[in-house]
């Protein structure tokens, strides 16, 4: 190893940016809904505002997220594995479902 090799991994290691563990602060909190045998998992799930929801589609039919009141916007048709998200920013309640199915349903609850 070079001198200046020694030098730059002893600079690395020392770093205040390297050694700091803690996250961005604009980095918002991220939940995640499974679509398993025509279920949403967890059917309530509830946040913070500003966190990001994600649908991920573990069936082996296509699904698409639908807002019950317009109040996100849908998902594109999710096949298995695609996944869709959504951020929430303002507190409420969000109902959905699957259009394609709309005997599943769920809740977003936003604090």
């Amino acid at each position: 190893m070079t001198l200046r090799s020694l030098l730059f991994f002893a600079l690395a290691l020392t770093s205040p940016v390297l050694m700091s563990a803690a996250p961005p602060a604009h980095v918002a909190s991220a939940y995640h809904v499974d679509i398993r045998n025509f279920h949403f998992l967890p059917a309530r799930l509830t946040v913070p505002a500003g966190a990001q929801v994600t649908w991920t589609n573990r069936d082996e039919e296509p699904h698409i997220v639908v807002s019950a009141g317009g109040q996100f916007p849908s998902s594109p048709g999710l096949d298995t594995g695609d996944s869709y998200h959504a951020t929430f920013s303002k507190p409420g309640t969000y109902a959905y479902f699957c259009s394609i199915h709309p005997q599943m349903v769920g809740t977003i609850v936003v604090q």
